[in-house]
């Protein structure tokens, strides 16, 4: 599988402690910035990353800003972009089985890498479901059609 991961600044630690853990998983997390602490714009991170996934260089990705807020909210601006705020296990799987997340975030400075590890763990571990769920991703790319 590959996996995208990007942070603004606010992100950068947690970004690179979870670059360290999936290493020595074996899992290769492809950093497409930021690379360091100096500031940057987060909805300029967020077009990075989902770019990258609408061009299929990407199969999921992994964002995180300071709280986590900001940055999905960027994300979720593109259409087929669902980026899914992962706060505990189940947030974490019903983002994969009932919305099809492609993107998890997290918050660099409201989580610790063995909280954003967990919950990333278990949203890998989750598959869509699809059935009723699957119409209700129909509709809301239907609904970002109709309001660009």
């Amino acid at each position: 599988m590959r996996i995208a991961i990007a942070s603004d600044h606010g992100g950068f630690e947690l970004k690179e402690a979870m670059k360290n853990h999936y290493k020595n998983q074996g899992i290769n997390l492809t950093d497409l910035g930021t690379h360091s602490t100096e500031s940057c714009d987060y909805p300029l991170i967020a077009e990075k990353l989902t770019s990258a996934l609408l061009k299929k260089e990407f199969d999921l990705g992994i964002l995180i800003c300071g709280t986590g807020i900001g940055i999905s909210i960027a994300a979720n601006r593109v259409k087929g972009i669902r980026a899914a705020l992962l706060y505990n296990r189940d947030a974490a799987r019903l983002a994969r089985e009932h919305n099809n997340a492609n993107v998890a975030v997290f918050g660099g400075r409201t989580q610790t890498p063995e909280q954003a590890v967990e919950y990333f763990d278990t949203f890998l571990g989750a598959s869509f479901e699809g059935g009723r769920h699957q119409r209700r991703i129909d509709e809301l790319d239907n609904l970002a059609e109709e309001k660009c």
